[in-house]
């Protein structure tokens, strides 16, 4: 089933982990894929295992500068975006005393100055076709505290979600936010966390963690003409943790 069929979609942070998902899936149904993230080396690679229907371009996604990079190439390879996926994002794990004024603007910049300047690039080309759909990635701490400077972020973009929705849904293009819980990624089931994630994990009502598939499901389906009449709302996949 292509439920993306004719659709140009840009996934940010999508060399690995739950970007990788979305940019898989993504393909899969019927969409044309521009990738982008720091990591040129995977995100190539990537690219390439995905084929014609895929593009990769390398990004810092606090960059305006890259952000008109990115929509051009797009443009000129596949045509104006219908879809766009604000997912790339960094944690730290220091509390307020430790953490300092250079790292935190770093965790702003690229979780939430981003998301700005992603929706603001991608709703011109947006109003080229017609429409569209952004999708935020934001996180169960979007909704309920965590770490320092990740948790303010990740409210943030559950704001600017808002904001945005109302501001874009007079030229057809709709804005809604994805808060995951704890997902298998690279850097969560890595050997030194390992153990970590696998106690809390019996703290989920699900007894589980998510995999990166699971989450890439609710972007596909948000990302779709399925959720046509859904705009400026929170999708939770978190296992029921913030429904304790």
């Amino acid at each position: 089933m292509n439920r993306l069929a004719g659709k140009v979609a840009v996934i940010t942070g999508a060399a690995q982990g739950m970007g990788e998902a979305h940019a898989r899936l993504f393909i899969e149904q019927g969409a044309k894929v521009v990738l982008t993230d720091l990591n040129e080396e995977k995100g190539s690679a990537l690219a390439a295992e995905l084929g014609d229907n895929a593009l990769f371009v390398k990004q810092n996604v606090a960059s305006e500068e890259d952000w008109a990079n990115v929509i051009e190439k797009t443009e000129e390879t596949f045509g104006p975006v219908n879809v766009l996926v604000n997912n790339a994002g960094i944690t730290m794990a220091k509390n307020i005393f430790d953490i300092t004024l250079e790292e935190y603007r770093r965790i702003v910049d690229i979780n939430q100055v981003s998301v700005f300047l992603g929706t603001k690039a991608a709703a011109a080309s947006m109003m080229k076709a017609g429409g569209g759909s952004i999708v935020n990635v934001s996180s169960m701490n979007g909704l309920v505290a965590g770490a320092v400077a990740y948790t303010d972020t990740k409210f943030a973009v559950r704001g600017m979600t808002k904001a945005a929705a109302i501001n874009l849904a007079p030229m057809g293009i709709r804005v809604n936010s994805v808060h995951p819980g704890v997902i298998a990624t690279p850097m969560v089931v890595q050997e030194d966390t390992k153990a970590v994630v696998e106690q809390f994990a019996k703290s989920i009502p699900l007894k589980r963690v998510a995999q990166p598939e699971e989450v890439a499901n609710m972007v596909l389906f948000l990302a779709s003409d399925e959720s046509s009449y859904s705009t400026g709302s929170e999708f939770v996949i978190d296992g029921g943790l913030t429904a304790q």
